[in-house]
């Protein structure tokens, strides 16, 4: 089908220039339909790099930035994320899902290929695509050299002036030893603090991930101080969570040295998740945290919505909670759901956390039950403060332990540190006014904030006070449903060149729940199909569809390079008579019953 018009409010990275779809002509157009609080999407982010590298002279990539929180559509916080990203293409401010709704997106990530002549050649859902997106391009190239419509050159990104801060987008801090340590994210770096000044910068500020004594990282995050009794055993005294490498370092603060000490280096997307430290894969560990109960370091696996505790003694990785389900739901450990967890707090009785997509703060006690104290699921969030069963936050960032059993929380999307009281279960504000607050550290007795988009470390006078209202849901489409039996498809085609691997069991795999789970009355669990029939009822929900796909080359049987492709996504679904019986959703390829759909409706 043609391409739809590109339309949104402004872009970015044009050097101020408006730009349609006209003005592709000739190119191989990407669009990534991304939004910033999406981990999912800053995977993509990265994995497109060597392919906008690879393809220069032909290839444009268009960011389409569809907000999931109110925050996203502000334009000023779209412009720091694109620079705290490093995103080097042109952006489509898309705050009314405008470009979203006409190209029928219905999950972030997404990745959409249109040709030299304005039509729509792929679509991809998910991570992993980078070699089958080399493919389709390659394939898009040879025809389009051939008949001419190729054109060759620069594109229109034009960077941003640079900005200089000492600190820019730190994310974490903690106290050691009388002295701040700040994941100073931007610069690459951890950067101690004595009284507010910098006295020592680990780190040289490039990314990377060498060992030494001249480090390097990747945009670190978390933060943890191990307990004297172990960092003599083990020779370090701190473990950073180095998000982009999926890597735990240590760092010896009293030499300088920082060692890997888990993670290969590679992203998890399958496979084992237990075992010796350095051998098993992470993804994207955003937050740690000593807790005692558990005998190690709990690592917030924001990436796959998992909890993963380290053992530094025994150099062991092990999964501590979760299923990998992006979702909201208490219970055992091993069965309960989270989202994109994003800040850790131990205390002797408790492990908080906070799921940043679900706008919720929740905790696990010793016996490894999780339990919810404020939130309601993927796309309900707000600023409400009173009980906490009606309380809401959005895309919370980090959460600190107070000395009165109380928490702090950094609401990172309402620019506030909120407090939760377990005695009284009532939620309250702290402070408003804040630049995207990430973390907070107490400081002899008083709450220091990480103010992230500020690039600065504050300390907010309390203010403590209640905010009544402001309750928000995300703006994405609903998609009615029949009430009944519905087909699901995740619509997959192997890219030019590779086929199903099938050499050691099924290729695919798919995952199907809901929430509420009686929305779901036939149909949830796994399977290897990707097809399933579902019987629904009642009024309305989300279903959680989670699917994966191996591909390898198909002329190389043995030794052919081999792809798994996943994604999750989160439906918002309403149960009609009028809805649909047939759910499609394309995790990589063209859906061709809906493109014929779309083609006779005169789409």
């Amino acid at each position: 089908m043609r391409a739809p018009e590109l339309v949104g409010r402004g872009w970015l990275n044009t050097g101020g220039t408006d730009l349609r779809l006209a003005d592709f002509r000739g190119k191989v157009l990407l669009l990534d339909f991304w939004t910033f609080c999406c981990i999912n999407c800053l995977h993509v982010l990265d994995e497109l790099r060597p392919v906008e590298e690879e393809f220069g002279d032909v290839l444009v990539t268009v960011g389409v930035h569809s907000p999931k929180f109110v925050h996203e559509a502000d334009e000023a916080a779209l412009r720091a994320a694109v620079e705290r990203y490093d995103v080097r293409h042109p952006v489509l401010d898309d705050p009314e899902l405008t470009t979203w709704q006409a190209y029928a997106v219905k999950a972030w990530p997404t990745l959409v290929v249109v040709d030299p002549e304005g039509y729509v050649v792929h679509v991809a859902a998910g991570e992993g695509h980078a070699e089958a997106l080399r493919r389709v391009i390659r394939e898009v190239v040879a025809e389009h050299d051939a008949k001419g419509t190729l054109h060759r050159g620069d594109g229109p990104y034009v960077p941003p002036p640079p900005a200089e801060s000492e600190l820019r987008f730190p994310a974490k801090a903690i106290a050691h030893d009388g002295k701040l340590l700040v994941a100073d994210t931007a610069h690459h770096r951890i950067v101690e603090l004595v009284d507010g000044a910098l006295t020592r910068a680990f780190g040289t500020g490039e990314r990377g991930r060498r060992d030494g004594v001249e480090p390097t990282f990747s945009e670190p995050s978390g933060l943890t101080v191990l307990p004297a009794r172990i960092a003599e055993q083990v020779g370090y005294d701190v473990v950073v969570a180095d998000t982009v490498n999926h890597l735990l370092r240590g760092l010896d603060t009293r030499t300088g040295v920082v060692t890997t000490v888990a993670g290969t280096g590679e992203q998890w997307r399958d496979g084992a998740t237990d075992g010796p430290a350095t051998d098993i894969d992470l993804t994207s560990p955003w937050d740690v945290a000593w807790w005692e109960p558990a005998g190690g370091v709990v690592i917030a696996m924001a990436g796959n919505h998992t909890i993963g505790l380290f053992d530094p003694v025994n150099r062991q990785v092990s999964r501590f909670a979760g299923t990998t389900v992006e979702g909201l739901l208490d219970g055992p450990a091993d069965e309960a759901f989270f989202a994109q967890t994003s800040g850790l707090a131990a205390t002797a009785d408790r492990l908080w956390l906070v799921d940043s997509e679900t706008s919720a703060l929740r905790w696990i006690e010793p016996d490894r039950t999780v339990r919810t104290a404020v939130g309601a699921g993927l796309f309900d969030f707000g600023h409400r403060d009173g009980p906490a069963g009606q309380a809401l936050l959005q895309h919370p960032l980090g959460v600190t332990a107070l000395p009165d059993g109380s928490v702090a929380v950094a609401d990172t999307y309402n620019g506030a540190i909120r407090r939760y009281d377990p005695a009284t279960d009532e939620v309250s504000t702290l402070a408003t006014g804040l630049a995207e607050p990430s973390g907070a550290v107490l400081v002899d007795g008083e709450l220091v904030v990480v103010s992230s988009a500020a690039h600065r470390l504050e300390r907010p006078v309390p203010a403590a006070r209640l905010v009544s209202g402001d309750a928000h849901q995300v703006r994405r489409p609903t998609t009615d449903i029949a009430d009944g039996e519905v087909e699901l498809v995740v619509v997959f085609t192997p890219p030019p060149g590779q086929k199903l691997d099938d050499r050691y069991g099924p290729s695919t795999r798919l995952e199907v729940t809901s929430s509420p789970p009686e929305l779901l009355k036939e149909g949830a669990g796994v399977g290897t199909d990707l097809t399933r029939r579902l019987v629904v009822g009642g009024a309305e929900g989300v279903l959680h569809v989670v699917a994966q796909a191996a591909a390898c080359d198909a002329d190389d049987a043995e030794h052919g390079a081999c792809h798994l492709i996943r994604q999750d996504w989160g439906v918002p679904v309403r149960v009609t008579r009028e809805g649909v019986a047939r759910l499609p959703l394309v995790m990589g390829g063209l859906d061709e019953a809906s493109l014929e759909k779309h083609d006779s409706a005169g789409g």
